[in-house]
C-alpha cells in the first residue's frame, strides 16, 4: 500500500502543474487567481513566470494573475480588490452599494472590509476594519459582500449623500432584496445617522 501511494505521488509530481485545476479555480474568480492558488494547482514560481511571458497569464498586481483569455467581467476590479486582501475581506459599502445595483452611486475607490489584523497597504483600496458578524455578509455575483441591510448601514454612516441612501433602500424593498425587519435591525444596531435615515424612510 505505502508503494502504491509513492508510485502516485511521483505520477502527480511528474504530471507538473494542472491547468484544468487552476482554470476551475479562476473561472469562479473572473479569471483571476492568486499565487497561492496557482501553487496549489503545481505551478512553481518558474512556471508561473514561463506563462506570463508566453502570453496565457497576465500579472495584474503582485500576486494576482489572470487567464489572459477569459471573458470580460464588469466586476473584474472588485474580484482583483477581493483576491488582494484575502479570503476574509468582504466587499463593503459604497462598492457593495454599486454592485447590487441600489443607487447611482459611484465609487471613487474600491471599499474593502477586513479582518483588524490585515495588512492595510493597499493602494487603490478604501479599507475598513468594522466588525463583521456572519449574518452581515453572503455572496452576490460570485463575490463575497456585505448583506444589502448592513451595506446600507455602512454609508448610512460613512455619510453617503441622504438622497442616494434612501434611493438605496427604496429599490432594494422594492426588488425584494432586503426587508423591512433586516433594515429596521441594522438601524437600531448601529444607531446614529443609519437609524434616523433608515427609520425615516421606513415610516413612510
Amino acid at each position: 500500500m505505502c508503494a502504491i501511494t509513492l508510485v502516485r505521488a511521483k505520477d502527480m509530481h511528474t504530471q507538473g502543474p494542472d491547468y484544468q485545476h487552476l482554470y476551475e479555480i479562476a473561472e469562479g474568480q473572473a479569471g483571476y487567481f492568486t499565487t497561492r492558488q496557482a501553487r496549489a494547482a503545481g505551478f512553481t514560481a518558474e512556471r508561473l513566470s514561463s506563462n506570463v511571458k508566453n502570453g496565457k497569464f497576465l500579472r495584474v498586481v503582485r500576486g494576482v494573475y489572470r487567464l489572459r483569455h477569459f471573458p470580460a467581467s464588469p466586476y473584474e476590479q472588485l474580484f482583483v480588490a477581493h483576491l488582494m486582501t484575502g479570503d476574509h475581506s468582504v466587499i463593503s459599502h459604497e462598492s457593495a452599494l454599486a454592485l447590487y445595483d441600489l443607487s447611482d452611486v459611484l465609487p471613487d475607490a474600491v471599499h474593502v472590509t477586513i479582518p483588524r489584523t490585515a495588512s492595510r497597504r493597499r493602494k487603490r483600496l478604501r479599507l475598513h476594519t468594522n466588525r463583521l458578524s456572519r449574518d452581515e455578509t453572503t455572496r452576490y455575483m460570485g463575490l463575497p459582500v456585505t448583506t444589502v441591510a448592513r451595506t446600507v448601514a455602512d454609508v448610512a454612516n460613512n455619510g453617503l449623500d441622504e438622497t442616494l441612501v434612501r434611493q438605496a433602500i427604496g429599490e432594494a424593498l422594492r426588488r425584494g432584496l432586503v426587508t423591512v425587519e433586516e433594515l429596521r435591525h441594522q438601524a437600531e444596531k448601529r444607531g446614529g445617522r443609519a437609524r434616523k435615515i433608515i427609520l425615516e424612510m421606513l415610516e413612510r
